[in-house]
């Protein structure tokens, strides 16, 4: 992998997360690895590495059930597979074969769900996908992820091929996503990354709304209040590790998620803050368990609050 700097940070933001992965991540592991294959269910944007690797590349139509049993096959002779569809159709309607091909026969499959969340808003609620953390992480051996950036989305489909287990990578927005990562780190898989310290709360984002996250706490400086924020990249394995540091030192946990606010990333924390003795307060910022009108991702996203001036105004509140 190239090493990031901000003009790579800038281009690959250009390309959104579904198109950095495709076009630079899985593209440049094919040139080591001739067992990389990428399943797509009638999913545009991949023209580069279908005309560079044709070989590699299977198109199965608007089939994501089968998309699921072709990818376990070409697992079965020891390819490392990549399967991409809408993510709301990904994780609900080939849920099942999800469950016995990836998390039963523990295939090494890696699922690609793009336009998750609201991202495809305007195609109405049956294009939501807003249940999808919650459906892959309750299946057993499954890795299940969500990058912040476009950066972050090809170190993570690296990471993922080192490894011989099934995973589903949460990915949203389209083009021009935000930039978080200028600058190397190192990424690892259950590992979060702390961006920025501060005592008076801590905020636990996952995928794009982590730049919300961000710029929140940079609202909130203005008023004197001081906040952690952590990209939790992972929600299985989540990071047990930095949660038990959060929790003695924060009064105030939140969670911003592109997701509803039941069995996403705010339950994983809240099941684990469940299990200790003494914990701080946990306010769940994500959709809400109803459905409003549908739209653009940040029209939205604004009706639920989660965006900077949103989040920000959460923990005013509750630290007053």
């Amino acid at each position: 992998m190239l090493e990031i700097n901000k003009r790579i940070a800038r281009t690959w933001s250009r390309f959104g997360l579904m198109g950095a992965i495709s076009a630079v991540g899985i593209l440049d592991m094919c040139k080591t690895n001739p067992n990389i294959c990428l399943v797509s269910a009638d999913t545009s944007g991949l023209d580069r590495f279908k005309n560079t690797y044709p070989d590699n590349y299977y198109s199965v139509g608007i089939a994501e059930q089968n998309m699921i049993g072709v990818s376990a096959g070409l697992a079965s002779e020891g390819n490392c597979v990549f399967a991409t569809a809408y993510a709301s159709f990904l994780t609900s309607r080939a849920h099942e074969f999800i469950r016995q091909n990836l998390g039963y026969l523990q295939y090494n499959v890696k699922l690609l769900g793009f336009s998750s969340g609201v991202a495809a808003g305007t195609s109405g609620v049956a294009h939501w996908s807003i249940d999808d953390l919650a459906l892959m992480r309750a299946i057993p051996g499954l890795i299940v992820l969500s990058p912040a950036d476009a950066v972050e989305a090809v170190k993570m489909v690296e990471k993922v091929a080192e490894v011989s287990c099934p995973a589903y990578i949460k990915l949203s927005g389209g083009k021009n996503s935000p930039i978080v990562y200028e600058d190397d780190y190192d990424f690892q898989i259950g590992k979060a990354v702390t961006l920025r310290e501060g005592a008076d709360a801590a905020i636990i984002a996952t995928g794009l709304l982590v730049k919300d996250a961000l710029d929140a706490s940079e609202l909130l400086q203005e008023e004197g209040i001081s906040c952690t924020v952590i990209d939790m990249h992972t929600i299985k394995p989540l990071d047990h590790a930095l949660l038990d540091r959060v929790f003695e030192t924060h009064s105030l946990v939140v969670t911003v998620e592109e997701h509803s606010i039941i069995g996403g990333l705010g339950g994983a924390v809240a099941e684990y803050k469940a299990t200790k003795e003494c914990a701080p307060r946990q306010i769940f910022m994500g959709i809400t368990d109803e459905f409003k009108k549908t739209g653009t991702r940040d029209y939205i996203l604004g009706q639920y609050g989660l965006n900077a001036n949103g989040i920000a105004k959460t923990i005013q509140n509750n630290l007053k």
